[in-house]
């Protein structure tokens, strides 16, 4: 690579297989990088291997060969440890899941072959399928254990990856709808990314998915090509499309020959390859802290936040409202703290309001067991974070007032469902 400083890194962490990237500047395009020189080999295996007698790991094929060959120690299911909060053996040590990430993620910088990645890196943008709360939460550990700020790395699902591939190649190819076709073997899933172009900002969704059981192959390639032509008919139907996009595992022109055709019916651009979610996460970073020729586009992911919470202060003595969550951007990505002083009351209000809407809901916290103390001498961090596109959690902390009044150390939680 020719990038040695800033670099922005893009990583699909899949199920069984990942993939790197990173932004190459002078091609003006995301690169994805090889795990073995001179060849096309851009994926490798989502596991590790230990070495126990010598306290080495191994990750991708060398992690494969290591345990084949030198008896080494395999972990092999990352994706699936990720999603889980209990704790891993590997020998005669435990490790927590984010230790097990962090490990795996720091092997993969270093075939970028840059002293200290971490160091020059202006921002790692992973990929996965799905983002639950405990996959975040552990994915966040790995990143910040391998000494990443939460400012230079940001999590994605592979539905916002893939709108951010689509909306950084020519507008030509997304000036109408975008057909996604999903491969996983045998199945196929189909989804239309759209725009509303008669609102401000332009709004940028994917359709549910549509999917569909192929026959298998190698015995009925043929069959399949006329099961997948069918599908293709019902979910592309009458629809305007500029480009189609293949993805995964099970998809191959030597079978699809009469569903080619169709695809590329109508002057359709197609486009097939398994580096497309890396390259979204890395056009993703490059957009969001570089370029942001996006900004009159929102994308409606389904990880978005369609609500505000905010509450009513007074803030350098006039009375005001403080936003504090705010619809637009994905759940896991909302998280935020303050500390105010209680003015005469023993509870919080908050407001919710939903996205495009001025009517707000007022939501009450208690408070039970708050210490008695005069008026604005108790000092409160609010933290809210959210667990989901439609749950926030808010935790609250007495932080007392300096030597006069003490911390009582009581913490009060509440659950807001939008």
């Amino acid at each position: 690579m020719n990038e040695i400083r800033d670099i922005l890194i893009g990583i699909d962490f899949g199920k069984t297989e990942s993939q790197l990237c990173y932004y190459d500047r002078k091609a003006r395009e995301p690169v994805s990088l090889s795990m073995k020189v001179g060849s096309s080999q851009y994926e490798f295996p989502t596991c590790l291997c230990r070495n126990i007698e010598q306290d080495v790991w191994y990750f991708g094929r060398e992690a494969v060969y290591y345990s084949k060959e030198e008896s080494g120690l395999l972990v092999n299911d990352l994706y699936e440890i990720c999603k889980s909060d209990q704790s891993v053996q590997v020998g005669a040590e435990e490790f927590m899941p984010w230790e097990l990430i962090g490990i795996f993620l720091e092997k993969i910088l270093k075939a970028l072959g840059v002293v200290e990645p971490v160091k020059h890196t202006k921002c790692l943008a992973i990929t996965v399928e799905r983002l639950t709360a405990v996959a975040v939460e552990n994915l966040q550990k790995a990143c910040e254990s391998i000494g990443f700020s939460r400012e230079a790395y940001m999590l994605q699902d592979y539905s916002e990856s893939f709108y951010y591939y689509t909306l950084c190649q020519k507008p030509e190819y997304w000036s109408r709808s975008v057909g996604w076709y999903a491969f996983d073997q045998d199945e196929v899933s189909f989804r239309r990314l759209s725009m509303t172009s008669n609102m401000k900002p332009i709004l940028v969704s994917l359709e549910k998915p549509v999917s569909a059981t192929l026959p298998a192959l190698p015995q009925e390639a043929y069959q399949r090509d006329m099961d997948f032509h069918k599908f293709i008919q019902e979910t592309l139907g009458g629809g305007m499309y500029s480009s189609i996009l293949l993805t995964g595992n099970g998809f191959h022109q030597e079978w699809a020959l009469k569903s080619v055709a169709l695809l590329c019916k109508h002057q359709r651009k197609v486009f097939y390859g398994n580096n497309l979610f890396s390259k979204g996460a890395c056009y993703s970073a490059k957009e969001k802290l570089e370029d942001r020729e996006l900004k009159k586009y929102l994308y409606l992911s389904d990880a978005l936040v369609k609500y505000n919470i905010g509450m009513d202060m007074m803030i350098m003595g006039s009375p005001a409202y403080y936003p504090i969550i705010q619809a637009g951007k994905n759940w896991y990505e909302c998280r935020t703290s303050f500390d105010l002083l209680l003015d005469d009351t023993d509870q919080l209000t908050f407001y919710i309001s939903q996205m495009q809407s001025n009517d707000k809901q007022k939501v009450s916290m208690p408070l039970p067991g708050l210490p008695s103390r005069p008026n604005r001498t108790t000092r409160l961090r609010v933290c809210l974070e959210c667990q989901s596109e439609t749950i926030c959690k808010i935790t609250v902390r007495d932080m007392g007032f300096g030597e006069l009044f003490p911390s009582s150390k009581k913490i009060w939680t509440e659950t807001i469902q939008a």
